[in-house]
Order: C-alpha cells, then structure tokens, then sequence
C-alpha cells in the first residue's frame, strides 16, 4: 500500500480514535456498575438527551439498548424544554451526554431530573462541568482531543461516546440473560429478522411429514415420496425412531430394475442430518449449505422421532436463503 497523504490521514485518524478508546478503558472504575445497576433497576424507561453530534450519538445509543431489551428512547433538550419533558416519569432514569458538560440546552432536564428524583447518569470528559457535577453517576470521557487536526470537529469524542454507549447495552444484555430469541422478537423484519426465525416456524408438520415403515416396499415409498412433494422420505421403525432417509438424489443412485422390489431400508441413506425445532433457520441454512451431498431438506426431531421437516425453499420464501 502506498503512504499517500490520504492514508496517512486515515491512519492518523484511527491511531487517535484508537487511543482515546484505550484511554477510556483504562479509566473504567465502579462508576459503570453504579450506572448499570441504575438502567437495570430502572421500571420505566432509560431516557437518553444530548444536543448536536452527542444527541445524533445519542439516539443510535438508545436503539441498541431498545432492541437489546432495555426500554429506551430519546428525548431532544430542546424539544424537552418545550413540553417533552412531560414524558420523564418517576420510573425513568436519565443518560445525559455532552462532551463539554456545559451544554445550555441540558439545563432544563437537568433541573427536572433534580426536582423530581429521577435518576441522572452524565456522560462528560469534565466531571467538574455542570453535568459532571450534577449527575448521581458519571462516566468519564476521554479527554485527550479530537482525531481533527483542528481539534474541533468531534471525532475522538464521539466515537467513545458511541462505545461507551455499546458498553452499557452489551453488559445489560448480558446482566439480563438476553437470548436471541428475546432478539428475534424485537428485530421481526428483513434478513435479520429471517434469519432469526425458528426452524419450528416454518417446519412441515403431522399429515405433511413423508414417513414410511423400515420394511415398506419402494414402490409404496415412492408413492409417499411423490405424494408430499417434499423430494424424500423418512425411514422409521415399529417405534417411530428416524433410522434414515431417501432423497431423490439417492433415487437415481439406486436405480436399477430391482429398485421397486426392494425395502425402503435398503435403499436410504442412514443417520441422515438432523435439527432440533428450537434450532435457528440460520442454523438450518448452516448444515444444509456445508454437507458436501447438498441437503435441501432436514427432518425435525425429537428423541430421534421426526416430528416435522423443513426445505431449503421454505427458507427462500421466509427470505432467510
């Protein structure tokens, strides 16, 4: 790669933004426990404000911790001044982020967060700003300037500003027992949300479910076979365990004039790949994709007893695939 002034610049840029990062990390103290224990106890919701690029910060801060199961949303200071504050409660607590600490807008929730007890968390590089001063908890900033050569421009603050942010949503999520099924149900749409199904939701379930007995003929398994539409057929014994599978791959494997007159379990493939209905599609998509065969079905079982199936095309229309 050749050093030209553009890539020193980026280099430049990310070394500092790097150090301020560091530089955080290595100032952390109880202060986040403190803070942490607030936003868990906290009935109501975790209101975060800051004003220009802190409340931009800001806002992205309180879509991770409400999609991560931490109720929160933000409050503009300006717009707080101006009736919003009628949406602070009692049960709520306060995120206040100004890199300065002495952002005049701040003043009025500051204020109402006083008067009303509402637990005040500040987020400044001044601990003796007014909000440093002000606040029940605070998390320091870096103070070592910006990545602008000007050191004007935020930059270095405001990526800290957005880790600490990821630091407070991650440790709740992780204090909480947060699973990715809590996460699905809060990111329903798109790929995400796809990919997040459970393989019981889309699943072939009872009649649909191409099953026959171990000692059936591949005449009647073919007509099974061809019936569901599904491209195979599970191979069970008197007890309902799955012992195999035969799929229209392994049909033209086999097939020869004796094909029809044999038993179906001369004929399946044994101990197909299997997947549990608590699985993720993701999953699914996973054993499918890297079996070297090219599976395009998965039977679903239960103490080796299949109690549904899903197909690669059930995945493509649920837009996992």
């Amino acid at each position: 790669m050749t050093n030209t002034p553009d890539i020193i610049s980026a280099q430049r840029t990310i070394d500092k933004e790097i150090e301020a990062l560091r530089m955080m990390e290595s100032n952390l103290n109880d202060n986040l426990s403190r803070a942490l224990d607030i936003m868990q106890n906290t009935k109501g919701r975790v209101i975060i404000t800051g004003m220009g690029k802190s409340g931009h910060v800001g806002s992205k801060i309180a879509a991770t911790l409400a999609s991560t199961g931490t109720p929160s949303f933000f409050v503009h200071p300006g717009e707080a001044s101006h009736g919003d504050l009628g949406m602070l409660t009692g049960d709520d607590c306060v995120v206040a982020i100004s890199n300065s600490g002495e952002t005049k807008e701040l003043s009025d929730i500051i204020i109402y967060c006083k008067r009303y007890n509402i637990p005040l968390i500040s987020i400044t590089k001044n601990q003796d700003s007014a909000l440093g001063r002000a606040g029940d908890v605070l998390l320091l900033l870096p103070n070592d300037g910006e990545a602008c050569p000007l050191g004007l421009a935020p930059t270095s603050s405001t990526t800290a500003t957005i880790v600490l942010g990821d630091v407070l949503a991650v440790a709740l999520l992780e204090r909480k027992g947060f699973t990715k099924t809590d996460f699905k149900q809060r990111h329903p749409g798109g790929k995400l949300g796809a990919f997040l199904q459970k393989v019981s939701d889309l699943m072939h379930t009872g009649n649909d479910l191409p099953l026959v007995n171990e000692n059936t003929n591949m005449q009647e398994a073919l007509l099974v076979m061809t019936s569901k539409m599904l491209g195979c057929v599970g191979i069970i014994n008197d007890q309902g365990v799955l012992l195999g599978m035969i799929t229209d791959g392994d049909l033209r494997r086999c097939l020869t004039p004796e094909l029809l007159t044999q038993k179906a379990s001369q004929v399946m493939t044994a101990n197909p790949k299997t997947i549990t209905p608590d699985a993720l599609v993701a999953e699914a998509l996973s054993i499918m994709n890297n079996t070297g065969k090219g599976i395009t079905q998965l039977f679903v079982t239960e103490k080796q007893k299949p109690i549904g199936i899903i197909h690669i095309h059930d995945c493509l229309r649920a837009g996992a695939a």
